[in-house]
């Protein structure tokens, strides 16, 4: 599915105004991916990324190309553990969150 400006646009709008809509949007990317959904994941990342920090600003403080952020968060990218972790570590500081993972049987 293409997503149209108009839904970026809102997307960023909702996750500048609403903190909670913020924080769920980035715990879904991260649930989809550790689930198995790694598309999934990887395509509401981009959209949070998108409508916070951006891939300039993130590719300075993970010290990755923004252009190899965004293939990586293409539907086509394959990103590398490391770099994902990164990535993953940044975004959780710069919105104050800890993510944590619990085992279920």
């Amino acid at each position: 599915m293409v997503l149209t400006r108009d839904f970026k646009e809102l997307v960023k709008a909702r996750v500048e105004r609403d903190p909670k809509f913020r924080a769920a949007l980035l715990q879904e990317a991260i649930q989809a991916m550790i689930s198995g959904d790694v598309d999934l994941g990887k395509t509401v990342l981009r959209d949070y990324i998108n409508a916070t920090v951006g891939f300039e600003k993130l590719g300075k403080a993970t010290g990755t190309p923004p252009k190899s952020l965004m293939r990586m968060f293409s539907p086509g990218g394959n990103p590398r553990s490391d770099n994902l972790f990164a990535v993953i570590s940044h975004l959780q500081k710069q919105a104050h969150l800890k993510f944590h993972v619990t085992a279920e049987k």
